[in-house]
């Protein structure tokens, strides 16, 4: 199988933000909005009482006593924990724990079982240790934990502390939607904090949870500084579960994620994360940003406050350190505007206009607040240092912008099928794949597209089984000796195919993508019974809410994406999602572009998005020449589909409505899929502008046009399917629906394609023989627009119908209850 057909994305996650203390790389802990702290006990949890000064007899007999097991296991568990001990007492301390902190092993620097001390190889001495962190005779660091491998940790530890808020949590992840693996690392993360910190879960806060989270990353980068894995946000699962059941205060964010972010930051922290040196300019720039805040939003705020403190003033001061008012001599003016003409790393500015733009408009918002409120703005008033001449020419600047993006989509334009292609047989190469592999049984082997492959279980599936948890289908490439994960795989080329899918069939933007909801789904039915599927895209760039028709194709893909969501019985969940514009978090929705991530699902962002489409672009590119050195981006597929369209015959300000460009009325149909309180309002709105605008410029639809736009839907069924041209347009090519790319072609007529294929090839000889060149070129654009019609429908066909199933009642959990 070609490499790039099973290859998946892993890798460890690059965040930008501060260097954290004792890290040499930028750590996602610093700068949040709450500040991670260890936990405070309030009674320190010794379920077996002080074994501080116990004597090391004592403390073995426990470590004998407290757990089940076969003999020789309980022999060895004690011996370990004695010689443990042992080594202990050589070091200066009147407890264990001042001992402990006092050893090699303590402080973190080496491995329990490297040392010498061992009375038999056969004896790991990491047994004892994790012994002795169960039973709470030492407090270890978190490096000095992680430093050891504790196997059955989790079972231990709770057992030894017979705490029932802590065996209450243990059945509440046990009952928890995660997988086995991720129920069990969140029970051992749970664990290692009670350990590491000297706590009692009734001790656990959200704070405390960050602290673990962080140390973990610095033990990490001590232990294994090359792969940085500690990069890995340890603890979500605990995070999760504590609360959803209530352990955390209601204050706190639902997951460990939305505590990390900043969110937005206030004026005075935007325009302070620049050295702005005159007190009296950064006054003023704050109070200018004030009253603009009021009408824009934070992303455009954010962008202005960049170019007015950072790129305006902070370089006027660099210019001329004397600088004290806004008036701005043409040779500092000059020497500023061949400063920004580069970035401040080095390279060329292609967007300098923009800057001199904002800068403009800031002088001349002053000159009109100053009018309106003299004693506050009069007094920074000054000429404007652009001059007249520096905008002369912006209108080309932006004709050349605007060629190179229709440039940029031409070259793309003819590569869409061929990426579509790519992401459609990789994604159905490897559903086929995984259904073989869920039917074979161990050490069975199989023939798939001339490939031989076993399945096979890895030992960490062998320890699932003994769980009794889920196998995940593994798979050996006899012919490349490859382990694959087929489940993964397949789930990365879903993804890969239903992010394309929808780009290039509804051309929304990658923000709108990313937004779509379940409730983004309704219908509108026509009073002869056909129903038409409908797209809700929520307000993004434009603050617009627009409705758009669903195609057969779109349908399909979304109607997937709904199946995959529910085959687990479960309705959609419920995510909240960042907005990495305006730093806020959304009302809990069900995305539809949602996967599991770890231990908890998590909402796609744009950036995977466009890491997705990014990756088959690379792979694509060892395969077609056209794709060297070319990728696209999700706002490609968006111009795209507004090319075809408009040429296609669609009028233009219709497609830009289906684009969200213009304001658009939507007819009653469309209107009825919105609720009555929605469509009262809309409708006492539109009455109060009839009222207020002359009365001969709205009148109310007759019955002979209600009719004519329904018997529109009508005159479009044809032969071979379905015309897809828009209501009030006519038929563009009178008529030649095999050369129409409007022509949806119904899969059962695919039969009728090939009996016109036999008929144009049979006219084709003809007109040879005759010696009709014009109608042999005729011919052959015509068999080309046939053979492709009959490609895509024969693509469709062959697409797996989506069952969505029946809703099932939601099962929630109880409450975790404190101790009495």
């Amino acid at each position: 199988m070609p490499k790039s057909i099973l290859s998946t994305a892993t890798g460890v996650s690059r965040r930008h933000g501060p260097i954290a203390e004792g890290l040499d790389y930028p750590s996602r802990f610093v700068g949040g909005p709450m500040t991670p702290e260890p936990a405070v006990a309030a009674c320190a949890p010794r379920p077996f009482g002080n074994l501080a000064g116990a004597s090391a007899r004592t403390i073995a007999d426990l470590a004998v006593e407290t757990w089940d097991g076969a003999p020789v296991t309980r022999y060895q568990r004690g011996s370990a924990t004695r010689e443990v001990l042992v080594y202990l007492s050589g070091f200066p301390g009147a407890t264990w724990q001042e001992r402990w902190d006092a050893s090699p092993v303590g402080q973190g620097q080496v491995n329990v079982n490297d040392l010498e001390c061992r009375s038999s190889a056969s004896i790991a001495l990491t047994v004892g240790l994790r012994s002795m962190f169960c039973l709470r005779v030492v407090q270890p660091t978190l490096l000095a934990f992680r430093r050891h491998q504790m196997t059955s940790f989790s079972a231990m530890f709770v057992t030894a502390q017979s705490d029932p808020l802590l065996t209450a949590f243990t059945e509440q992840v046990t009952a928890h939607q995660h997988s086995y693996a991720h129920r069990a690392e969140a029970l051992f993360d749970l664990c290692a904090l009670l350990t590491v910190q000297g706590i009692a879960l009734s001790d656990v806060t959200a704070p405390s949870l960050l602290h673990f989270a962080q140390e973990n990353r610095r033990a990490w980068s001590v232990l294994d500084p090359t792969k940085k894995t500690g990069n890995r946000l340890r603890g979500q699962g605990v995070w999760h579960v504590l609360h959803a059941v209530g352990h955390l205060p209601p204050t706190a964010p639902a997951t460990m994620r939305a505590a990390l972010m900043r969110g937005q930051k206030s004026i005075e922290e935007l325009v302070d994360h620049y050295p702005i040196r005159n007190r009296a300019v950064r006054g003023l720039l704050i109070d200018y940003f004030g009253r603009r805040r009021a009408d824009t939003d934070y992303a455009t705020l954010k962008n202005l406050v960049l170019h007015i403190a950072h790129h305006f003033w902070e370089k006027i001061e660099r210019i001329n350190p004397e600088q004290t008012d806004l008036r701005i001599s043409p040779e500092v003016y000059a020497a500023w505007r061949q400063m920004i003409s580069v970035k401040d790393n080095g390279a060329p500015r292609a967007g300098a206009d923009s800057l001199v733009i904002s800068l403009r408009s800031f002088y001349y918002d002053l000159h009109t607040w100053a009018a309106q409120e003299p004693e506050r703005w009069a007094l920074w008033v000054a000429p404007c240092p652009v001059p007249p001449s520096e905008l002369h020419g912006l209108g080309a600047r932006r004709r050349r912008i605007n060629e190179r993006s229709a440039d940029r989509t031409r070259q793309r334009q003819p590569l869409l099928p061929a990426l579509v292609e790519h992401v459609e047989s990789r994604y159905d190469h490897a559903r086929q794949l995984l259904a073989l592999a869920e039917k074979a049984v161990e050490g069975e082997s199989f023939t798939f597209a001339g490939t031989t492959y076993t399945r096979i279980l890895s030992e960490q599936d062998r320890k699932f089984s003994r769980h009794c948890a889920p196998v995940p289908p593994r798979l050996r490439n006899e012919d490349s000796g490859e382990n694959v994960h087929i489940a993964s795989v397949e789930e990365a080329a879903f993804w890969d195919w239903a992010s394309v899918e929808t780009l290039r069939h509804s051309g929304v933007r990658i923000e709108e993508l990313c937004e779509l909801t379940h409730l983004s789904i309704r219908q509108y039915q026509r009073p002869g019974g056909e129903v038409i599927a409908l797209l809700v895209i929520a307000p993004s760039k434009t603050d617009r809410e627009r409705v758009i028709p669903m195609s057969a194709e779109l349908f399909h893909v979304i109607a997937s994406i709904i199946r995959r969501h529910a085959r687990t019985g479960r309705p959609i969940p419920q995510l909240t999602r960042y907005d990495p514009h305006d730093k806020v978090w959304s009302a809990p929705m069900p995305f539809l572009f949602q996967r599991q991530k770890g231990t908890i699902p998590a909402v796609f962002s744009p950036a995977a998005i466009t890491q997705i489409i990014q990756r088959r672009c690379l792979a694509l590119a060892e395969q077609h020449p056209g794709f060297k050195g070319l990728t696209f981006t999700p706002h490609d597929f968006r111009r795209i589909f507004i090319t075809e369209l408009v040429n296609s015959g669609l009028p233009i300000h219709i497609g830009a409505a289906l684009l969200g460009h213009l304001n658009i009325q939507t007819t009653r149909g469309y209107v009825a899929v919105f609720d009555e309180d929605v469509i009262r309002h809309y409708q006492a709105h539109l009455q109060h502008r009839r009222e207020t605008r002359p009365a001969d410029e709205y009148r109310d639809t007759t019955t002979e046009e209600w009719n004519e736009f329904q018997e529109h839907f009508d005159r479009r069924k044809v032969e071979l399917g379905a015309c897809g041209r828009p209501y009030g347009s006519p038929c563009q090519h009178e008529h030649a629906c095999i050369r129409c790319p409007m022509l949806h072609v119904n899969p059962k007529m695919l039969d009728r394609l090939g009996e016109l294929e036999d008929d144009l090839i049979v006219r084709r000889d003809r007109a040879r023989a005759e010696g009709w060149a014009g109608e042999i070129e005729g011919i052959d654009l015509t068999l080309s627009f046939l053979r492709t019609k009959r490609e895509e429908a024969g693509r469709r066909a062959r697409r797996p119908a989506v069952d969505l199933g029946i809703p099932t009642p939601r099962i929630t959990q109880p409450p975790l209850e404190p101790p009495a």
